[in-house]
């Protein structure tokens, strides 16, 4: 025994020592990236500016411009490979005119986003929308496939259908601020990486399975803050058992998220049953500091009008969203682009 006590002390400090080497790398590596990011983004804006400078003031003639990048695409190439085709030095050319204050402010979003980040967000013709993205980008440490499917999703969009005209300013200025239960709300939400087909019939079971299947991607689509607790919670009363779909924790609005899915239109029965649960919550499972509990009706179909009559006046605060199980149409996104403007 007394030959093991030594070793078992070295092992431990061993493994102290292994987790402080470990952080300084990690810490190393993630400075690194930083600062290659930095500079690198730095360095291509500067190449759009005096590209810009070098176009007769900005005011470029459209063949004159487009032989520049050319010749200048075949001279850096050769000087230096890749990373100075025509295409990419055009990026850089609209990074300066997209991004004109970057490198004016704080370098904290440039110090994150890189220039693959960039060049996806220069897709995005609306400049308040592209702002939001950069923000939330650069907050959320979304990675290059994230950032593209929640443009794809138009997340903008389906924020702003939810907010006044000054609420809806302050996204592309803040970001998605989180002070209310409304804040946290999307409607539509868009389920498309569950890969179900929109015209098929599924059980509210097996959509239920499906997130559950795809918890990761769940989260990421209800947004900040969201942590999962229960799949089926049983709540028993009067020795009834009652079962709840899905339930979360939101740790900024420091409330439970109780979530019931419905395959069919919302009905004043959902928004009854889910007030019953939210009542239960309010008095048997809140604690000291929280908030009192909000529920989240998830349905296939909604009509607006009759959804502001049932809700109305509702004493918890009860939410009802469409889900749609592919990304938005053609169609789609022109209505979402229309009714925001």
């Amino acid at each position: 025994m007394n030959k093991l006590t030594p070793q078992k002390g070295i092992d431990k400090g061993y493994t102290v020592l292994l987790g402080h080497i470990t952080q300084i790398v990690h810490t190393a590596r993630a400075k690194a990236m930083r600062d290659i990011n930095l500079t690198q983004g730095h360095a291509y804006w500067v190449i759009g500016k005096i590209i810009i400078e070098h176009e007769q003031g900005g005011k470029a003639r459209a063949d004159y411009g487009q032989q520049t990048l050319i010749k200048l695409s075949r001279d850096l190439t050769e000087r230096f490979g890749k990373g100075f085709s025509v295409d990419n030095l055009e990026n850089m050319r609209r990074f300066c005119i997209g991004f004109p204050k970057l490198f004016r402010k704080s370098e904290t979003v440039s110090r994150i986003l890189s220039w693959s980040h960039y060049c996806e967000l220069l897709k995005e013709d609306n400049e308040q929308a592209r702002t939001f993205y950069e923000i939330e980008a650069a907050k959320e440490s979304w990675s290059i496939r994230e950032l593209k499917r929640q443009i794809s999703s138009m997340l903008y969009e389906r924020l702003a259908l939810s907010r006044s005209k000054k609420r809806m300013l302050s996204l592309s200025k803040r970001g998605q601020v989180i002070e209310n239960p409304e804040d946290s709300i999307k409607d539509p939400y868009v389920l498309e990486f569950l890969g179900l087909k929109e015209n098929s019939s599924y059980t509210e079971t097996h959509i239920e399975q499906a997130l559950i299947d795809k918890l990761q991607m769940f989260l990421l689509e209800m947004g900040k803050g969201f942590s999962f607790v229960a799949r089926q919670r049983r709540i028993t009363i009067a020795n009834r058992h009652y079962f709840i779909d899905l339930v979360f924790y939101n740790r900024i609005l420091k409330c439970f998220v109780l979530v019931d899915i419905k395959r069919g239109e919302f009905d004043h029965a959902d928004a009854g049953q889910m007030n019953f649960y939210l009542n239960y919550f309010r008095k048997n499972e809140m604690t000291p500091g929280e908030n009192p509990p909000i529920g989240l009706i998830l349905c296939s179909k909604k009509n607006e009008i009759f959804s502001k009559y049932v809700l109305g006046n509702v004493n918890n605060k009860i939410f009802a969203s469409k889900y749609k199980l592919s990304l938005p149409s053609d169609k789609e996104l022109q209505h979402l682009e229309c009714f925001i403007e």
